[in-house]
């Protein structure tokens, strides 16, 4: 056996590239991986319902690009044999053992949008992924907009987030920007159309990734990459992933939430409730009507609340 790390996925087909030569194979999954017996403390045992309990069960695992995986080198067709424990994953992009993520979001077409924002924060918290927020096309807006735009994201910054602006035609901003790509698995994820290729084209133009053009009529973007792939890049690597406009809370205890929401640590032990509030309802709560914590956040968090407690109990 041989160690090796998937950097593509396409209709089944894996591309591994070997650890140690350096060497790149075509692969596919072996069919021992439909039956693993894992136990309760297993990364690949993941809970799907709220009331399901941990324990030792047999389950499929479906090789994600970014697995570490050991691959049988003397088969011709290399076929996976294991795949290793992951540190973390992704179910949308669909990738494995991240560093960090890059939410990218335009100014304009489509319109930067805080309730999205906060709802791509939620979700990289919840993988343990470490996020940073980039803002693309910031030579469409007027400079008024885009220093309102800076002022109003002080906060993000301020709580903990790193925030890069930049124009991917005319390279702007990327002198910040490729420092933090480094010893890296980077995902760049964000809504359709928002110039995630763009990006990923000015910063390695060699690879000539297709593009298009926002739809003006539909007001959204077109699919431009439609399959999984990590790019070597500044002594990293770069998952080009496809876009979506709309992201499902795979939360299944709404009382996870309010960790995620991460300034809200700041303020719980001048709660009433303490660990114990949700900051929605509760009287006496210092998180909910917080001046310090900003409205919008305290909004989204509620939106995000209620959609997570109307979701139908799965069993």
């Amino acid at each position: 056996m041989r160690k090796g790390r998937i950097i593509k996925l396409v209709g089944g087909l894996y591309t591994i590239k070997d650890l140690i030569t350096g060497k790149t194979y075509n692969s596919k999954a072996s069919g021992k991986l439909r039956y693993v017996r894992v136990d309760e403390h297993s990364s690949f045992n993941v809970p799907v319902t709220s009331r399901t309990k941990k324990e030792v069960q047999t389950i499929q695992i479906s090789p994600k690009v970014g697995d570490f995986v050991l691959y049988d080198y003397a088969d011709d067709n290399k076929p996976i044999q294991e795949v290793l424990p992951r540190i973390n994953e992704l179910d949308r992009p669909d990738v494995a053992n991240v560093d960090q993520i890059l939410l990218i979001f335009s100014t304009v077409l489509p319109s930067f949008n805080y309730n999205l924002l906060d709802q791509f924060l939620v979700l990289t918290e919840r993988a343990g992924i470490k996020p940073a927020i980039v803002i693309s096309k910031i030579d469409l807006i007027a400079k008024e907009q885009l220093k309102k735009l800076q002022e109003e994201l002080i906060y993000y910054e301020k709580i903990g987030y790193s925030v890069y602006y930049i124009n991917s035609h005319q390279k702007i901003g990327f002198d910040v920007l490729k420092g933090i790509f480094k010893d890296k698995v980077t995902v760049l994820a964000g809504q359709t159309g928002v110039g995630k290729s763009t990006l990923i084209n000015a910063l390695m133009p060699e690879l000539e990734l297709r593009t298009q053009e926002i739809s003006i009529a539909l007001g959204r973007g077109k699919h431009t990459t439609r399959h999984n792939e990590l790019f070597e890049y500044e002594g990293g690597l770069i998952a080009d992933t496809p876009g979506f406009s709309k992201l499902d809370f795979n939360i299944l205890d709404k009382s996870e939430l309010k960790h995620y929401f991460i300034e809200f640590d700041l303020y719980k032990d001048e709660c009433r409730f303490k660990n114990n509030c949700d900051h929605v309802h509760e009287p006496g709560c210092n998180v909910k009507d917080n001046p310090e914590i900003l409205k919008t956040r305290i909004e989204n968090y509620h939106k995000f609340y209620e959609e997570i407690k109307a979701q139908k109990e799965r069993y």
